[in-house]
């Protein structure tokens, strides 16, 4: 179900809890409400539809990938970069890093590590933030 943006700043600023397999049916409706709203959004987090989880789903070169629990824990590059949000109004200058390496669950809650560079490295670090409470 595409879901309503969330735009509460004092919501959006709470930290998301762990998301488990009965989280299940929130990462279809993010995916439904990434894919509705694709035009101008690569990459969502459970909060911005209301649900304080940690689940977030992102355009990864071409097709969309969801991550459960992610956790970035390794990181560098460091850059300064200027990012949108639909859940805000303008843009904002923000700390990004080239490279990534997130360690998080799948749908069926195995655990994974992954490297990402680029493009695809800062839209998780945008969404992760989500689920920490932090707005750029």
């Amino acid at each position: 179900m595409v879901r309503p943006i969330m735009k509460d700043p004092v919501f959006l600023g709470q930290k998301s809890e762990a998301a488990d397999k009965a989280d299940l049916s929130v990462a279809e409706d993010l995916l439904e409400t990434l894919t509705a709203n694709a035009e101008g959004c690569v990459g969502m987090a459970a909060n911005m539809i209301g649900v304080k989880k940690r689940i977030i789903v992102f355009d990864n070169e071409g097709s969309y990938m969801v991550m459960f629990n992610p956790e970035i824990v390794r990181c560098s590059g460091a850059y300064e970069t200027e990012e949108g949000c639909l859940s805000l109004t303008g843009t904002r200058r923000t700390k990004r890093y080239k490279s990534i390496k997130v360690k998080y669950q799948t749908s069926d809650m195995k655990e994974r590590q992954k490297t990402f560079t680029g493009w695809t490295a800062q839209i998780i670090q945008h969404e992760i933030d989500h689920c920490n409470g932090i707005l750029i």
